[in-house]
């Protein structure tokens, strides 16, 4: 899942039959501190989501898919969920690199 900002809405009177009766939302990804990181993105939304609302959304085709139950379905993105806050811990900074893990310890 990825975070972002929603910037707007798409609007298409001619779509494929799938995208009938669905909102199509443009999402700037963003990370926690709220920097873009990547280029918008159409997603359904899937949450009742608006312009300028904080969303964690799915940017991957297959797991898009899955989350609207689509199994030939031509979706790339969904909005799944809206973000009420986001708690860093207290030393994490744009400028902070990731930890790194102990060579004993595994993920």
């Amino acid at each position: 899942m990825k975070i972002g900002t929603v910037i707007g809405t798409v609007v298409a009177t001619l779509k494929h039959e799938g995208f009938d009766g669905r909102k199509l939302l443009l999402v700037r990804p963003e990370d926690p501190h709220g920097k873009r990181t990547e280029t918008p993105v159409v997603a359904v939304d899937t949450v009742q989501a608006g312009a300028g609302d904080r969303v964690l959304f799915v940017d991957e085709g297959n797991s898009a898919r899955q989350v609207l139950d689509w199994k030939d379905g031509c979706v790339r993105a969904v909005i799944v969920g809206y973000i009420d806050e986001i708690h860093l811990a207290p030393d994490v900074s744009p400028k902070t690199p990731p930890a790194r893990m102990s060579p004993r310890r595994k993920r």
